[in-house]
């Protein structure tokens, strides 16, 4: 018997025994996980979107979202309306927070045409426009929801990471610079969109000043500094021509 377990061939036999079970199991449980999965990513979008408005359980200092468990309640109590921006179109969809940002950036770089979701909430009478941003840091991907009012002022930003440095760019997540960007400007007096510049040099380190364009940086995180810059630069500008025909 130990000269038939000791071969070659029996190791081979086992190996593939051992693969095909481990497979299975694991096929099994990521098809059985992933509803939970699915429902979790949506929950966390939710959530995302509430925090940008400023529906949370923040307190002195930590970032915190509103509980699993009422994050649907509340978005359905908040979230007047879904749209959905796509060339001239706007049309309304109750799943618009489901869609994927960063399917569409490719779509628009295919020659497709972009689907840009922005959620019109109401909160303390008053209307917030919360648009989400996805762009690159310094190792993997960045994203976030930005809150505006109808003259695209910022009220406020959640933002997120998948790898950045722990202390370092990871600290975009974090409420003292999350928070900087409440109040600021993205347009100009003339209406000429501007964006917000994550600055290390930002000569206005208490970010008293609202028309500047720009937050201070956060220390040793330049490169994420800059992808935040970018993705807001970059994917909000697309929203200027909805606000513009608010006005008319």
């Amino acid at each position: 018997m130990s000269k038939r377990t000791d071969s070659n061939g029996y190791t081979m036999v086992f190996a593939v025994i051992m693969v095909l079970v481990v497979g299975s199991l694991l096929a099994f449980l990521a098809s059985s996980l992933k509803p939970a999965i699915k429902e979790n990513e949506r929950i966390e979008k939710q959530q995302n979107i509430l925090y940008a408005m400023g529906v949370n359980e923040n307190d002195n200092s930590n970032a915190n979202f509103v509980s699993t468990k009422v994050a649907g309640d509340e978005f359905k109590k908040y979230i007047t309306k879904q749209l959905v921006l796509a060339g001239d179109k706007v049309t309304q969809s109750e799943d618009a927070y489901l869609i994927d940002i960063k399917k569409q950036k490719a779509n628009a770089k295919a020659g497709k045409v972009r689907k840009l979701p922005l959620f019109v909430g109401q909160k303390d009478g008053k209307t917030f426009y919360v648009a989400p941003i996805y762009g690159k840091g310094l190792w993997d991907a960045i994203w976030g929801y930005v809150s505006m009012d109808e003259n695209m002022v910022v009220q406020g930003a959640y933002f997120d990471h998948k790898g950045e440095t722990p202390g370092l760019g990871a600290n975009i997540k974090q409420r003292y610079f999350m928070d900087d960007f409440i109040g600021e400007h993205l347009l100009n007096e003339s209406g000429v969109f501007q964006g917000i510049t994550v600055a290390k040099g930002n000569n206005d380190p208490k970010n008293e000043d609202k028309t500047d364009y720009e937050v201070d940086a956060i220390a040793g995180a330049t490169i994420t500094g800059d992808g935040v810059s970018a993705m807001i630069k970059k994917d909000l500008a697309l929203y200027v021509p909805y606000f513009k025909n608010l006005k008319k």
